[in-house]
């Protein structure tokens, strides 16, 4: 058994992979064998990852507030304080906060035997969002 009293300073999640303000918490990072990656996520109102896959799926649990999902040829969903979400291995996804409220979610991931846990693509378009300024 390990227990953690000092993490890693919070970071802004990088230009090339949001959009708007996001901070991210690294929660849990073992040493091999181990390949479980976990963090905190926190979004700005209207903030939001880019198109991303992760190659053993994703697992998020919204702590609070609203935000938005979706998998690339879907329609965005609503996820709520509570709400947990499995995206599936190597699906192209995006999550955020709606564009009203902030939104703060668990993300836990599994590495790749090369240690990789997402690989990003281009960032979201206007077109994937819903028009209404509603959580769709």
């Amino acid at each position: 058994m390990h227990i953690t009293r000092k993490r890693p300073d919070t970071r802004q999640g990088p230009a090339e992979n949001f959009t708007g303000s996001v901070w991210l918490d690294e929660l849990a990072a073992p040493a091999a064998p181990s390949r479980l990656r976990m963090f905190n996520v926190h979004f700005a109102p209207g903030a939001h990852t880019a198109w991303h896959r992760h190659p053993h799926g994703q697992v998020l649990h919204v702590l609070e507030g609203e935000g938005l999902v979706q998998r690339k040829g879907g329609a965005p969903e609503s996820i709520r304080a509570g709400d947990t979400v499995w995206i599936e291995p190597d699906e192209w996804h995006w999550h955020g906060a709606g564009p009203r409220t902030f939104m703060t979610h668990l993300a836990v991931v599994e590495a790749a035997e090369d240690g990789t846990t997402t690989e990003w693509d281009a960032h979201v378009g206007p077109e994937d969002r819903p028009a209404n300024g509603s959580s769709a």
